[in-house]
């Protein structure tokens, strides 16, 4: 490959650790109904605002050890974290995707599908304020991709949202127990808009895969006795991506052992 190649690659990386940087004031004030655009970003220990020098993704933290510049107070690990986790989701994209409408646009659910994993990790919640909007822009998306159909995204989103309104809904009338929150209904209506209606039950298959190895072991260790919530929002994701980057490979590798 020349080497114009691992500069996009690069670019694309460092421009997605910026966006994660923004995406972690998103995950810390959605949930608080507070604005993502002022104030500025401050510590939440002593309220200093943060200079632009040690708000460089990835870098600052590293540099300040993990602390703040005024009042010492550590700083999460998580920080970095998103913001590396959304550099290498931008570099996947533009890899996956070359110079087409698909790397913006994949850009753009790639980010939503991070600030909604970890606000579900945190809040047990997936605002709606990201998922509706979500299944609009996928929606109109499918008019820019040209192997994304309006009609597919359209059946994506009745597929992805009824799919799982059909799961809780049977769920609840055999236990009598809300089993599933209307925030991953809509979620998945979200991803089977920029991701079409044949996607749907591979992210399904995918996320409940990936739910199980995380959630059979933590309930064997806790003796949770089929008692122990997770929430299900940040599989999906997991779910929507391995199948926004490797699902064909998956789905001929899986054809090729018959």
């Amino acid at each position: 490959m020349p080497p114009v190649y691992y500069f996009l690659l690069a670019s694309a990386f460092v421009l997605g650790a910026c966006i994660g940087s923004f995406l972690n004031v998103c995950i810390h004030r959605i949930p608080a109904g507070e604005s993502i655009v002022s104030p500025g970003s401050r510590c939440p220990g002593c309220g200093r605002p943060i200079r632009w020098y040690e708000n460089i993704p990835l870098l600052s933290w590293l540099l300040l050890r993990g602390c703040c510049a005024g009042c010492g107070m550590r700083i999460a690990v998580r920080y970095p974290l998103v913001e590396a986790l959304t550099g290498g989701l931008f570099l996947l994209v533009l890899k996956s995707f070359g110079f087409s409408w698909g790397t913006p646009v994949y850009w753009f659910f790639a980010a939503a599908l991070v600030v909604i994993t970890f606000i579900d990790l945190d809040h047990q919640i997936i605002p709606d304020v990201i998922s509706l909007p979500g299944i609009v822009a996928g929606f109109a998306a499918s008019f820019l991709l040209p192997w994304l159909s309006w009609v597919d995204s359209l059946l994506g989103v009745l597929a992805g949202g009824g799919s799982l309104l059909l799961v809780a809904g049977v769920y609840r009338l055999l236990t009598g127990k809300e089993g599933m929150g209307g925030g991953d209904v809509k979620l998945l209506a979200m991803i089977g808009a920029f991701l079409g209606w044949q996607a749907v039950l591979p992210v399904i298959l995918f996320s409940s895969f990936a739910g199980s190895a995380v959630g059979i072991p933590l309930m064997l260790a806790q003796k949770a006795d089929g008692k122990l919530a997770l929430p299900f929002g940040p599989f999906l994701s997991l779910g929507a991506l391995i199948q926004l980057f490797w699902g064909e490979k998956i789905f001929h590798w899986y054809l090729s052992l018959f």
